[in-house]
C-alpha cells in the first residue's frame, strides 16, 4: 500500500544547497519511495544549540511510499551518516538533516519514532516551505492545515508592556484586521504605540484589539466601508476625536480582487473596486489627515503601493493594479512636497507577499516566485511591518516622498 508522508530537510555545514539536493537525490533512488514534490529552499537563522553557527538552507518534500514509518526513518537516518552527519552536540550544526514530519494520518508515539513529529507546528522554519508544497494538509491531532499553522506563526506577537521608540504616539492602521495591516499593528504596538484598529468585520477587529491589549498597549476598533467619501471623512473626523491628534496614520486598506467571489468578477467592476478602495480612499484619507497633522505640527502618513507597479507585469491583474498602485505611489510624492516639513510621507512597495492569495498559489506561481526574487522566498506580512516600524518612528526624520520597495531583492 502506498501512503504520502511529508519531510523536512536542512543544512548549516558545507554547500548547503548541494546536501540538500544530494539527500533528495539519493531517495529518490531508493526502491519503494517516489520523491513527489520538493519546496523551495529557504535560509532561516538556527534555533537553539551552540552559539556561532552559520544559517540553515531548510526544504520540504512530499514522498510516496510503500515503507512502513520505521522503514523509512532508518533510511533518512542513513543518508544522513552518508553524507556526513555527526551528532555529537545537541542542536550542533550539521551538514544534513532529516526529519520525518507526516506519514498519512498516522499518530503513533514511542522511543525512537513519534508522529506527527512532536515540534511540527512549533517551527516556522518547518511550516513556511511545508505549507508551500501541502496548504491544505491537516495535522492529524491538532485538526489545523499548515498553511494554517504556519500563519499562526508567521507573525509575532507583541512583547508586553513596551517601552520602544513609538511610546506615547497614536497610531492608526487601516485594512489592520488581517494580513499585512494586521502585522503593521502589532509592530507598531511592539514599539509602544497606541493603535486604532479598522476594518469593516467587528469579530476580526475585537480579536486584533484584544491582543493589542493583552501586549500593554491602548487600542480600540473603528468600523467603517471606505468606498463611500463620506466614510472616509467620518473615519477621520471619529479617530481624531477619540485620540486627541493621530501622530501616525498608515493608509494599508485595499480591495482584495484576487480570491473569493471578485477573483471571477469583470475587468470593469474590478477596476471600480481597486479605484474605490484603493486610489480614492487613500487620496481623501491621506489629504484630510495630513493637513490636520500639518496644522497640529507633526505627524507621518504611510501609504501602500507595489514594487511591480513602475516595472510592470503581464495580464488582468498586472494591468489593474500598477495602475491602482502606481498612482498611490505618485500621489505619495506629491503630498510628501505638499505636507512637508511638518509632515513626512512615503509609501511602501511589497513585492511577492504571501498573504491570502499567496498561500492558495499554484505551484507555477511558487516557482515563478522563487525565480523572480533573489532572496528566493515568499516575504511575509513581518517583512513588511518591520519597515513601516522603522519609517514612522523618529530614526526616519530625514526620509519623506520615498517609494520603499520590500521584495527580496527583485528588480523587475
Amino acid at each position: 500500500m502506498h501512503v504520502t508522508a511529508y519531510i523536512a530537510l536542512g543544512s548549516n555545514l558545507g554547500d548547503r544547497r548541494q546536501f540538500l539536493d544530494q539527500a533528495l537525490e539519493a531517495l529518490g533512488k531508493k526502491g519503494g519511495i517516489v520523491v513527489r514534490q520538493v519546496s523551495s529552499y529557504y535560509e532561516t537563522a538556527p534555533v537553539g544549540g551552540p552559539p556561532g553557527q552559520g544559517r540553515y538552507l531548510n526544504a520540504a518534500a512530499e514522498l510516496q511510499t510503500e515503507w512502513k514509518p520505521e522503514e523509512l526513518l532508518r533510511t533518512l537516518l542513513a543518508i544522513e551518516q552518508g553524507l556526513g552527519r555527526v551528532r555529537d552536540v545537541h542542536h550542533g550544526p550539521r551538514t544534513i538533516d532529516l526529519d520525518l514530519l507526516l506519514y498519512n494520518d498516522l499518530v503513533q508515539s514511542g522511543p525512537d519514532l513519534t508522529l506527527p513529529h512532536p515540534r511540527l507546528h512549533e517551527r516556522l522554519f518547518v511550516l513556511q516551505p511545508l505549507a508551500e508544497i501541502a496548504p491544505d494538509v491537516k495535522h492529524p491531532v491538532l485538526g489545523k492545515t499548515m498553511r494554517e499553522l504556519w500563519s499562526d506563526l508567521q507573525v509575532p506577537a507583541p512583547a508586553p508592556a513596551p517601552a520602544g521608540e513609538l511610546k506615547g504616539l497614536q497610531a492608526l492602521v487601516t485594512g489592520s484586521t488581517s494580513g499585512i495591516g494586521r502585522a503593521i499593528a502589532l509592530e507598531l504596538a511592539a514599539a509602544g504605540a497606541d493603535l486604532i484598529i479598522h476594518g469593516r468585520n467587528a469579530t476580526a477587529a475585537e480579536a486584533v484589539v484584544a491582543q493589542l491589549r493583552d501586549a500593554g498597549v491602548r487600542a480600540h476598533a473603528i468600523l467603517t466601508d471606505l468606498r463611500p467619501e463620506s466614510e472616509c471623512r467620518r473615519l477621520v473626523d471619529q479617530a481624531w476625536q477619540q485620540t486627541g491628534g493621530l501622530d501616525i496614520w498608515i493608509n494599508n486598506a485595499g480591495a482584495d480582487t484576487l480570491t473569493g467571489e471578485a477573483a471571477g468578477w469583470s475587468f470593469l467592476r474590478k477596476l471600480d473596486e481597486l479605484l474605490a478602495v484603493d486610489v480614492k480612499a487613500t487620496l481623501l484619507l491621506g489629504r484630510e489627515v495630513g493637513q490636520r497633522m500639518k496644522a497640529r505640527g507633526r505627524g507621518v502618513v504611510l501609504n501602500m503601493g507595489w514594487d511591480q507597479a513602475e516595472t510592470g507585469m503581464e495580464g488582468d491583474s498586472g494591468q489593474l493594479f500598477a495602475a491602482a498602485k502606481g498612482a498611490i505611489m505618485a500621489f505619495s510624492r506629491s503630498l510628501a512636497v505638499t505636507l512637508a516639513p511638518e509632515v513626512h510621507v512615503n509609501c511602501l512597495a511589497p513585492g511577492w507577499i504571501q498573504t491570502a492569495w499567496g498561500t492558495t498559489a499554484s505551484k507555477t506561481w511558487q516557482e515563478r516566485v522563487r525565480r523572480e526574487t533573489p532572496l528566493r522566498r515568499w516575504g511575509t506580512p513581518h517583512d513588511v511591518a518591520v519597515v513601516a516600524r522603522w519609517l514612522v518612528s523618529p530614526a526616519a526624520a530625514y526620509i519623506t516622498g520615498q517609494i520603499i520597495r520590500v521584495n527580496g531583492g527583485a528588480v523587475r
